[in-house]
């Protein structure tokens, strides 16, 4: 039977027009979808939102169109963040943030064969499809013992704290004289806080025997430690980690004066400061950088991605590498970020660049 449409006809009856879903994305055939899963509340979560914004950046900065980033709050539980992101067809995780979150996560991505780039710096948590690309302290160590070599220095010690930040230390710091040359004279260890880092700083100079010294710790505990370390004017040459980047303070201890340390380069961080401080009202976590390289290097990537099919992973270990706001970076076939770092050295009023970062990788 044809309806009736002339005239005298009721109208057809139309429905209302369906509501888009607040929990569902819409169909994408020309956008990859990329998961960031970081805490949006809580202790944490400031830190996280910053690496949102800074990821959003980085999608508006280059006017990317191929992309499409949704962001999952891992504070009320990381396995459930994972478990939505996957449900939603993403098929890359930026994150979680946190290395105590990795596993929930990965349980989820792997049965998906979904991949995730962590940004925490642990290094433990790397496995297949499991990349990580936080700051990694013993690369800081390393490329700081090598530059310290090359200067003249033999005899090592080191101050270092309990924990597992003073046990990576402690290995890394092994590791770069084993490869590069020197002797590691004594370590002492001490809990953080400021009586126990200048007892630990008096053991040290009463036992002599180096001509330079790591203080794997935070700015405020190394000025205390170095100016226990120099009193009776004792002079060794003092190694810092990549805590120091960007403290301000560093310029106001006599003792530091002349200490040098090791950190990705700020060459591109003051711009992207200002342009995020303009766009959200705040400044940066300097972690967020993070958020806007590893979106970098997934539009990298994305040149040969074909829509609808996994993430090549890869192409993550593509020798040449990728550059980003903290300058270049590759990851190593154990899923490890490779940084190339600037060592400074800290002068009276200033910190200066003494060795710049590399601009891209040769070998």
């Amino acid at each position: 039977m044809i309806p009736k449409t002339g005239p005298g006809a009721p109208p057809p009856e139309v429905g209302p027009a369906p509501e888009p879903s607040a929990t569902e994305l819409p169909t994408d055939e020309t956008r990859h979808r990329i998961a960031i899963l970081v805490p949006l509340t809580g202790r944490n979560g400031p830190v996280g939102q910053s690496i949102a914004n800074a990821a959003n950046m980085a999608i508006l900065d280059t006017s990317a169109e191929n992309l499409r980033i949704t962001t999952y709050d891992t504070s009320q539980g990381a396995g459930a963040a994972a478990t939505k992101a996957v449900a939603d067809g993403n098929k890359l995780i930026l994150g979680p943030m946190l290395a105590e979150n990795v596993p929930a996560v990965e349980s989820v991505a792997r049965r998906a064969g979904v991949p995730l780039i962590s940004l925490s710096n642990n290094t433990t948590v790397a496995k297949a499809d499991v990349f990580v690309m936080g700051h990694i302290p013993e690369q800081s160590i390393e490329r700081s013992v090598a530059f310290a070599r090359s200067r003249g220095a033999n005899n090592f010690a080191a101050l270092l704290p309990t924990g597992d930040y003073g046990d990576r230390a402690q290995s890394a710091l092994s590791d770069a004289l084993r490869n590069y040359g020197g002797l590691l004279k004594r370590t002492e260890r001490y809990d953080r806080g400021s009586t126990a880092v200048i007892g630990a700083a008096n053991r040290l100079r009463e036992a002599g025997g180096y001509d330079t010294v790591l203080i794997a710790d935070g700015v405020q505990l190394a000025s205390q430690g170095a100016t226990a370390l120099k009193e009776g004017g004792a002079s060794p040459r003092i190694l810092g980690t990549e805590l120091w980047s960007g403290e301000s303070a560093l310029t106001r201890t006599a003792a530091l004066r002349g200490a040098l340390f090791s950190a990705v380069s700020n060459q591109r961080f003051q711009r992207f400061r200002d342009s995020y401080q303009a766009r959200f009202g705040d400044a940066p976590y300097r972690i967020s950088t993070l958020g806007y390289d590893a979106v970098l290097l997934t539009l990298r990537v994305a040149r040969d991605w074909r829509f609808g099919r996994p993430f090549p992973t890869s192409q993550l270990v593509a020798r040449d590498g990728f550059l980003g706001l903290d300058g270049a970076f590759r990851f190593g076939t154990n899923g490890v970020i490779e940084r190339a770092m600037e060592v400074r050295e800290v002068k009276a009023g200033d910190v200066t660049v003494v060795d710049p970062a590399p601009a891209r990788f040769t070998d």
